[in-house]
């Protein structure tokens, strides 16, 4: 009788082992001292983990040319984030390329030794955020939740998860946590010219929209700033193109790399920064001893 209830209680301990193996986990902290970049990644298994970036880009703001406006806008929003004054989630939208991301990616270096400290979540993961909000809500650092390449279809559940949290009470009681995020798109959601014929007009002229164009706009408006990026004119790529390449200690001038940066950008259909950059690398491959 001892030995089959033995080999119950043995069974059943193997049994919950198992159930344990599969069932996700709360979340854990991780050495917060080893980065100043993090991402947020689910195993296979469901579990949630914040990895550390072991190499951070060094990308400096100098280093980021012709968006001389957005980059003072970002720093102050950044400053007094830092410093502990009231300050706003972000929103960066505009042209391909032209330096959204690698402008947060610089100012997480220009104020680290202040403390900031940035947190990668795909949108495929912000139904996660309270989790690590919650994380690191009694942290000394200051948290920002950054999303790249931001924009939702029709339904997706991230979409419903960000919006709680820029108008909730998780992040807005959580003064050392910010959210900013780029975006091609600025309301974030795929608009159709169908949608146009829910405006509607008054007596006296005025036009509203309907309730499917204002659940569109919802969420973008919940980002208290908006930074604005457009296409670069030729001279302003070719500034970009010389500030890549003096990054890249190349001993050159204008008038030598004119032609081909010009080539190079017509072929790719574009010139934003990330043309620029490309460009500048390639060169200096070809032209350093």
């Amino acid at each position: 009788m001892s030995n089959s209830l033995e080999r119950l209680i043995e069974r059943a301990e193997h049994l919950l082992n198992r159930i344990e193996a599969v069932l996700p986990r709360p979340l854990h902290a991780p050495d917060w001292s080893a980065s100043t970049a993090f991402r947020y990644r689910q195993r296979a298994n469901g579990m949630g983990v914040i990895e550390p970036v072991r190499q951070v880009s060094r990308l400096a703001l100098d280093d980021l040319r012709e968006i001389d406006d957005q980059k003072e806008k970002i720093r102050r929003n950044t400053e007094q984030f830092v410093k502990g004054l009231p300050a706003n989630n972000v929103l960066l939208t505009g042209a391909r390329g032209t330096g959204k991301s690698s402008l947060i990616r610089a100012c997480l270096n220009a104020y680290s030794a202040q403390g900031l400290r940035l947190i990668e979540v795909d949108k495929d993961h912000l139904v996660c955020l309270p989790d690590i909000i919650e994380l690191v809500a009694d942290r000394p650092e200051k948290f920002m939740i950054y999303c790249d390449d931001l924009s939702f279809e029709d339904g997706e559940p991230g979409y419903k998860a960000l919006k709680s949290m820029l108008d909730g009470s998780v992040v807005a009681s959580t003064p050392n946590v910010l959210v900013y995020a780029t975006s091609n798109r600025r309301h974030l959601l795929p608009e159709y010219m169908k949608e146009n014929l829910t405006y509607t007009h008054t007596e006296d002229g005025e036009v509203h929209p309907g309730e499917v164009v204002e659940e569109k706009i919802s969420l973008s408006e919940r980002f208290g700033l908006w930074i604005s990026f457009y296409p670069f004119s030729q001279d302003e790529y070719l500034t970009i193109v010389m500030q890549w390449l003096l990054h890249l200690k190349v001993t050159t001038t204008l008038d030598a790399v004119r032609a081909e940066a010009l080539l190079w950008a017509l072929e790719r259909g574009s010139r934003s920064g990330r043309v620029a950059y490309q460009f500048a690398r390639d060169y200096a491959g070809r032209h350093t001893a």
